[in-house]
Formats: C-alpha cells, structure tokens, sequence
C-alpha cells in the first residue's frame, strides 16, 4: 500500500522567473531528487525553474535557503528565488523583520523588505579566484578562451555562491543561447557545470542579458546571473556602479561599486497556493 504525503506549497515568480516555495520551518521536508523533479515538471507538476526549500538555519543566519534545479540538482544560490523567499517569509508568518539573514550551502546574504512585494538581496560578494568557482586555469583572469569542437569562445567567469560564465554579445537578441548555452554549462573547465549569460551592453547604466541556467536551461530572468554579468562588465570597465539589468522577463536595479556585495532590487508576485500529493 502506498501512502501519499501532502506537501503545501506557494507559487511565485519575479521577472517570469517562477518557483515552487515550501515551508520546511513548520513541518519537516525532506525531497528526494525524483520528487523535485516531479514538482518541478511543467506538464506532470507543479512546474518551476527552481523550487525554494526555507528550514531553520544552524548558525548565526534567519534561515537556510536550500535550491533545487528542474533536474533535481541542488544549487547554492538564486538570486531571484532569494527576493521571492523574502516575501514568502512574511506571508507565512514566520518573520515580521525588514532585514533577514539568509544562509545556503555556499554562501549567505541578506533580504531587505520594501512595498508591494519589493525586495532587495545583498549578495555575496563576487568572487573571480579560478578554484573557488569553481574553475580550471592556472591564473585568475579577465577572459578566458573556451575551446569546443568546432569553434572557441570567450568568457569571463565568477562565482556568486554558484558559478557563471559570461559571454559579451552584439545583440543580445539574437545570441545563439540554445546552442553555446549548453555546450559551455558542461565545459570541462566548470568541473560543478555553470550558468551562462550572454550579455549587451546597452550603456555604462544599462545591460541586456539572456541566461542559460544550469540544470534548468534558458529562464526569463536569473538574478544570481544577472549579478554575475554586473560583476564581470564592471571589473573589464565597462559600466558604472548603479546600472539596470533587463532580461526576457523585466528589469533590475543593481549596484556593486568593485567590492563587496552586490545589492539587487525587483518585484515579487505571489500567484498561487496548493497543495502537491508526494507519493
């Protein structure tokens, strides 16, 4: 006899870029990669780019912010999905405080709380050191020149608690994301995979981006990936300190002066409740 759980859920999404967000504080919540999967299927599930799993945290932090990618893959970060868990914390009663401290597997950060489901992270501070990306060269550089079977591409490369490579492209509208996307997520020189953005730049204020995230393929927004491009175009010189990121799905506002966290702002939208049968 097969016994069915029922999980609780919330559905939200910031700039298109939507998730499946479960309460593991008020009850325990263990899944399996089979179940993330299930979850996250768009025509079988629920349907996600990433489900956003809040527990009690062990240290110092609010919480723990655990990632799970459409293959059932965790991740150690997401930057929109970290926004929507601000929002999500207050509507589950579980805080009421404008500045939360949130901890993953990789790194930490905090959530500030505005208006109408405005929030903005502080994200860890980019990091552009090869073994901590992590990221196969002997030196750490600007560029690096990925070789695939028939051709070669540049790319910068940083760590924002996950790892990215960044492609700088004419047109962003055009950019060959389907195809180069997957070829460098699994480039050998990214032992743990990679996310993939493909940059324009608009402006010194103004960028344009597409991600091919890992485990999930291209979403309509990414915000780990859209710090990722502000912080490698500002360390080649190319935008200044506050600029606004629009991708497929809408806009950021980001800021990141060269040190330090980079501090991202955008909406939030709850769109459903429900509850999922986990067999």
């Amino acid at each position: 006899m097969t016994l069915e759980r029922r999980l609780r859920f919330t559905k939200m999404h910031s700039l298109g870029n939507d998730f499946v967000m479960l309460n593991g504080v008020d009850e325990s919540i263990d899944l399996s990669v089979e179940q993330a999967r299930q979850l996250a299927d768009r025509h079988h599930g629920v349907g996600c780019d990433q489900i956003i799993l809040v527990q009690p945290a062990d240290g110092e932090a609010d919480f723990l912010m655990r990632v799970f990618n459409t293959d059932g893959s965790e991740s150690g970060q997401c930057g929109n999905g970290a926004r929507c868990l601000g929002e999500f914390l207050r509507d589950q009663g579980l805080t009421s405080r404008e500045s939360i401290h949130i901890q993953t597997q990789s790194t930490q950060f905090e959530l500030k709380m505005q208006e109408n489901g405005v929030v903005s992270a502080a994200l860890a501070a980019p990091n552009f050191e090869p073994r901590d990306i992590p990221f196969i060269a002997q030196t750490q550089q600007d560029y690096y020149d990925l070789k695939m079977k028939d051709q070669s591409c540049r790319v910068g490369a940083v760590s924002m608690g996950n790892p990215h490579a960044v492609i700088l492209v004419d047109d962003v509208s055009i950019a060959p994301v389907a195809e180069i996307g997957p070829a460098i997520e699994c480039h050998a020189a990214f032992p743990e995979n990679a996310n993939v953005g493909f940059l324009e730049i608009a402006g010194q204020d103004q960028l344009r981006l597409r991600v091919w995230e890992r485990g999930v393929g291209e979403t309509l927004a990414c915000g780990s990936g859209a710090c990722a491009a502000v912080a490698v175009a500002h360390r080649w010189g190319r935008i200044e300190e506050s600029v606004t990121v629009t991708l497929p799905g809408g806009r950021l506002a980001m800021s990141w002066p060269g040190s330090g966290p980079v501090w991202m702002t955008g909406p939030t939208t709850t769109v459903f409740q429900g509850v999922w049968g986990l067999d």
